[in-house]
Parts: structure tokens; C-alpha cells; sequence
């Protein structure tokens, strides 16, 4: 089913998007451009974030600048282990941006850590406790595109 955005929902999210403040109060800063307190605007998100309507809140750190790594893998699960597989893989502290795809390889996700033999132990760890294979697919080369979306407030409720 749909989420229904209000005027505020809509503001918020095209406030929240690039040029987010750093400082003690980010929130407090945020609800400030809008004329909103630092109160509603956490409490937005996290409606927004709890029915779904943003997956997360938070920033994408350049992990190689900052001396991690990270790879994307991809997996075939069988559908009867779907969400049996996917569950393990989300217990990992290393995993984020779990996603599922209508495609042979099903199952797709990020490991990051602070080095690459975390990331091979990882790895290991999953064929090891699902007796599935695994795909690594580190990146080459990184582009940063910025993508922002915009929000009609005029029509919104």
C-alpha cells in the first residue's frame, strides 16, 4: 500500500537531502530551515523509516577514503531459503544494503570492514553456514553521483 506524504513529510525530505548541517544539533538545525522543531523532525523520520517510505537515514561514507574496504556480492538463494539465508546475512555486523532481486542471483548486499581479510573471512562464513556459493564483485573504479528528488509541496495535504 501507498504512504501518504503530508506537506511536512514532502519539506522534510527535500530539506534532508545534500547540505545536511554538521554540528551538535543536526536535527534541531534541520527543523530550523523549516520551521520546524528538532522533535517533529525526528519524529517524521522515523515514521518515515519505520512504514518504509526511506529504508534508512544516514550518511554513505567513502569507506576506501577512510581506509576500509567493502565489495558487493551477489547470491543465488533458493526461494525456500530466502529469508532464512537473508536473515543470517543481515546478523553480520559487516552487511548493509541487503536487497532482494527478481534475477538468478537473488540476494545482494555490501560487506564492509576495516580490511580485505575481514572481508575473505565474511565471505567464507556465509558459504561455510549456508552451502551457498557466493559471487564477490569489488569495484574498480567509484563515480559519485548525486542524485536528489524533489518533492511537490503545493499539492501536498
Amino acid at each position: 500500500m501507498p504512504i501518504k506524504l503530508d506537506r511536512g513529510d514532502r519539506t522534510l525530505l527535500n530539506h534532508a537531502q545534500g547540505d545536511f548541517p554538521v554540528c551538535s544539533r543536526p536535527f534541531r538545525k534541520l527543523g530550523e530551515r523549516m520551521g520546524m522543531s528538532e522533535e517533529e523532525v525526528l519524529s517524521r523520520l522515523r515514521r518515515l523509516v519505520d512504514a518504509g517510505a526511506i529504508s534508512r537515514f544516514g550518511p554513505i561514507l567513502d569507506a576506501p577514503r577512510l581506509g576500509s574496504e567493502r565489495t558487493l556480492v551477489a547470491m543465488h538463494v533458493p526461494p525456500e531459503r530466502f529469508e532464512e539465508v537473508a536473515n543470517f546475512i543481515n546478523s553480520l555486523p559487516s552487511i548493509s544494503h541487503n536487497y532482494e532481486r527478481e534475477h538468478h542471483l537473488n540476494l545482494w548486499f555490501v560487506i564492509s570492514s576495516e580490511d580485505e581479510t575481514e572481508i575473505a573471512r565474511t565471505l567464507r562464513t556465509i558459504e561455510e553456514k549456508t552451502s551457498l556459493e557466493v559471487l564477490n564483485l569489488p569495484s574498480e573504479e567509484e563515480y559519485f553521483l548525486e542524485v536528489r528528488f524533489q518533492f511537490p509541496v503545493d499539492d501536498a495535504d
